[in-house]
């Protein structure tokens, strides 16, 4: 009896109205065979599930097996397993160059500078282009800030630091001022994506990025290591040619070195970038030069889809659409030893998660009134594409998708007594998110690292820039009998040696038991759902609450 009322707590629902047969489901997601799919996923035989490479071809094939042998059907309604992703493959080998007043300033490719073209084309030049400080780079009218003041930067190379305006609060200057740019949330004005993006509207000849890896969230090696090889984007019918035609990092070191050449101070500088008055700053007698030669491909890589069909005829056509990212970086032939970017926790264990979730599912006795679909995309290591195709191109109406549910990088370090949901307040997710934790003996927590922009950082972030509610969550902070830091020095550790490189395998320490509870909690999400009586709302206030409650008019 006492068992009952446990399971009756957990679903919100009555006794009288628990599916026989959902302790089964719950208890289908497992370690034992979540280890198992990981170990197949970050396998050397996956050669790093790079798209367009064998690696996909073995892990779309080993997907699709997975969710056939669960009973679930094609997600396509054309009925096929996949959604085909259009790809523009781009491989740069650059050349940089910064002279001030005709000295030239060292600096050494992919140690002290990126350099590359997303622009479909063999070959970009820049040549002799005028460099200009824009401070942050951010146009935010929300907040009256303009780092651009009107000055035209059309054909020039603009350098911007990293993140949003560091604005310290007025009320306590070791803090930032929670009325500006989330204080110490990131938003999206601080991520890299919208700083090329805001170049390429600018009419830039280049962007070059200052990094600091504390702002950034990672070491410049990541940087490296993100642009080595061959990157991909969507194709486009322009080629890309509306994208700024070289988009850069530097290290904050160097950059300041170009600067103090030029006379200037960087430090100054920065903290000038602080105020609304700032104006951008032209280095005087500073040119950059760029040359980049691509080597192009176009290829179709695919998102894996499965779907469980819902029970109720009026609310079938209705979808919860759950997410993980498949793809990591194959194979860096430039690295000594071991090349295999293998990928164990990013993400093989948020694709081991949906797989998981979605066997959880095809367990139940009944499916739930509304429809499940398991999205496994693509390319999200690129730069969120395959979730960025699918949101612009949705196979079932982002009007009846009621919720986005996304895994990416699993706790695989034991049990925690909560979980972190990353833009925590951002919708009612997050309450029923709580709610579910609660009756655990669990807490919710926001997010941990919040200066890192996490939110703009995976798949569900592209369904939340067309409205559609997203959650995110993350391993929990209390690890459950460890120390009071345990959670931070494990997610430290990982940051800085295994993030983005070969080592991202399997370690000995791992323990998927919390990872286990975070799923049956993301499952029971799902399920309520699926069976309840209203959509998911994004809270006042949230940037994409007016397009959803446009799209739902």
């Amino acid at each position: 009896m006492k068992k009952l009322l446990l399971l009756c707590s957990f679903l919100l629902v009555s006794c009288a109205t628990t599916p026989p047969g959902i302790e089964t489901a719950l208890n289908s997601i497992s370690t034992d065979s979540m280890m198992g799919e990981i170990k197949t996923l970050s396998s050397d035989e996956f050669e790093g599930r790079k798209p367009g490479t064998i690696g996909e071809e073995k892990t779309v094939a080993y997907l699709q097996q997975q969710f056939q042998q669960m009973g679930l059907k094609p997600g396509n309604p054309d009925g096929t397993w996949v959604q085909k992703v259009p790809l523009a493959g781009t491989e740069s080998k650059a050349q940089a160059d910064f002279t001030v007043k005709g000295k030239k300033l060292p600096a050494v490719l992919n140690k002290d500078v990126v350099a590359v073209s997303t622009r479909f084309m063999p070959q970009t030049t820049v040549k002799d282009s005028d460099i200009v400080f824009v401070g942050y780079g951010v146009v935010a009218p929300e907040y009256g800030w303009d780092d651009y003041k009107g000055v035209d930067v059309k054909g020039k190379t603009i350098v911007m630091l990293v993140n949003d305006p560091q604005i310290p609060d007025p009320k306590d200057p070791s803090k930032l001022d929670p009325n500006m740019f989330h204080g110490d949330a990131m938003t999206y004005y601080g991520r890299w994506t919208y700083k090329y993006e805001i170049a390429s509207e600018k009419g830039a000849a280049a962007a070059i990025i200052v990094h600091e890896t504390a702002l950034a969230g990672y070491g410049f090696e990541v940087v490296v290591s993100g642009k080595a090889g061959e990157m991909f984007g969507i194709q486009r019918p322009d080629n890309n040619m509306s994208r700024v035609p070289v988009e850069g990092w530097m290290t904050y070191e160097k950059t300041a070195e170009l600067f103090r050449m030029a006379g200037l101070d960087l430090a100054a500088l920065k903290r000038d970038a602080l105020k609304k008055e700032f104006t951008p700053v032209a280095l005087t007698g500073a040119r950059a030069s760029f040359k980049v030669e691509n080597t192009l491909r176009k290829a179709d890589s695919r998102n894996v889809v499965a779907k469980l069909e819902g029970s109720d005829p009026a609310l079938k056509d209705e979808y919860i659409v759950y997410t993980a990212h498949w793809d990591h970086f194959g194979k860096d032939t430039s690295l000594k030893g071991d090349q295999i970017m293998n990928g164990a926790r990013d993400n093989g264990s948020g694709t081991a998660g949906l797989l998981e979730i979605a066997r959880a599912f095809s367990k139940l006795p009944a499916p739930p009134k509304r429809s499940i679909l398991f999205l496994a995309v693509t390319a999200e290591e690129q730069g969120l594409l395959g979730a960025e195709y699918y949101a612009e191109n949705p196979l079932y109406p982002l009007k009846k998708t009621l919720a986005n549910i996304n895994m990416d990088e699993l706790n695989v370090w034991g049990k925690t007594s909560d979980m972190v949901i990353v833009g925590l307040g951002n919708s009612t997710l997050d309450d029923l998110t709580t709610e579910i934790l609660k009756e655990h003996g669990r807490t919710v927590t926001g997010d941990a690292e919040p200066q890192k922009g996490h939110y703009y950082r995976s798949d569900h972030f592209e369904f939340a820039k067309q409205g559609v509610p997203a959650l995110d969550p993350e391993m929990g902070k209390t690890f459950i009998g460890k120390p009071a830091d345990f959670g931070q020095q494990k997610r430290d550790s990982f940051d800085a040696n295994d993030y983005h490189k070969p080592s991202d395998e399997i370690k000995a320490d791992w323990d998927l038991s919390g990872g286990v509870d975070d799923l049956r909690v993301f499952f029971d999400l799902g399920y309520r759902i699926a069976n309840g009586d209203k959509f998911p709302e994004w809270k006042p206030g949230n940037e994409f609450k007016a397009r959803r409650d446009a799209m739902l008019k």
